[in-house]
This record gives C-alpha cells, structure tokens and sequence, in this order.
C-alpha cells in the first residue's frame, strides 16, 4: 500500500484479505506458512502450519492437521490461539487472534479429504503412529487410504494486527470488534 491509500484503513483491511486469499494459491507467497502459538501445559507451543483455505465472507482462515497431534488436543482446550505470517516481498507482518475449531467428521472434512487422498499429502494422515511418536527401529505402513486421522482446523479470525515495514517509515493497524485503527509501530 502506497500514498493515499495507505492511510485508508477500509482499503489496507480490504488488501489484507485479498493477501490472505492469495497465499492459498501461491506457494510462495510468505503467508501461505504461517506460525500457529497455542496454549499447552508447559507453557506455550507454536508450530508451522500450511493455509489451506481462506473466506473473506465469514472471516476464516483452514488449515489440515493429524487428528492425533498435540494442537488439536491444546485447541480442542483452550480454542483461542495467535497465528503469525510474515512476507518479506510486501514487508508485512500479520498476527491474527483467532478462535479455532476442529472437525474430524461431517461432510466437510469428508470433501477435502476426498480431494486430498490421492495427492501425495495424504500420506501425513495415513500414519499408524501419531506425531511426535518416537521412532523404532522398524516403522509400520501407512494404513490404507481411509480418512483415518485428517483432521481440518478452522480458525475464525477474532483480530488483525498488521505491521508493515518500509524506508520511509513502519506502519501498524489493528482491526477488530472495536473497529479499525491506527497504531504505533
């Protein structure tokens, strides 16, 4: 955002999303890898995670996991959670406070899992052992290509906090429930 238009919160909230949107299509773009914090028992827990799937309309962001691994348990107990995305071509930082539902079941976990299965992805749900596990010597097959452990993770997104930082001088804006606003860098 440039000029005018970067003192256009409307419009920065607007391009925010159109980014967002993006980054799900273009595997190179620096969001579509974003940083999910959760709360855990021994403190906080963060962890890469792949944007899947991202509505403007309803202001949701998707992500798939392993039904068995420690996020679900920590969102399925505390659901609020930060994600954190950086992009080093448009200089901006996101952090998004979002509250994170998981599905395991339901038409659709049964949809994308039908576009997943055959794609060599599919393979990180197929495990016999959860994550984390650790390794013997021998490790099982991959179990047939049931459903098995996909699981999808909606997160609606509760805040935006957006940095962007450029030569002629940082900028920040927060939107949320409040509304929009400027704020220091």
């Amino acid at each position: 955002m440039d000029g005018a238009a970067d003192d256009d919160l409307a419009a920065l909230h607007a391009a925010l999303w159109v980014e967002l949107e993006r980054c799900v299509e273009d595997k190179l773009h620096g969001w579509r890898t974003a940083t999910l914090a959760t709360c855990a028992p021994e403190g906080v827990d963060a962890r890469t995670v792949v944007l899947r799937e991202v509505d403007y309309a309803s202001q949701q962001l998707m992500f798939f996991t392993d039904a068995r691994s420690p996020k679900v348990t920590q969102l399925r107990e505390a659901p609020e959670a930060l994600l954190v995305a950086w992009c080093a071509r448009l200089g901006w930082q996101l952090r998004l406070r979002v509250r994170a539902q998981v599905e395991t079941e339901g038409l659709g976990v049964s949809s994308r899992w039908a576009r997943l299965r055959l794609k060599p992805a599919a393979q990180d749900y197929l495990s016999p052992l959860p994550p984390g596990t650790l390794l013997a010597e021998h490790v099982p097959a991959p179990l047939p290509a049931a459903r098995n452990h996909f699981a999808l993770v909606r997160l609606q997104v509760l805040s935006l906090d957006w940095l962007g930082l450029r030569a002629g001088g940082h900028r920040r804006a927060l939107f949320d429930a409040q509304g929009a606003r400027w704020l220091a860098p």
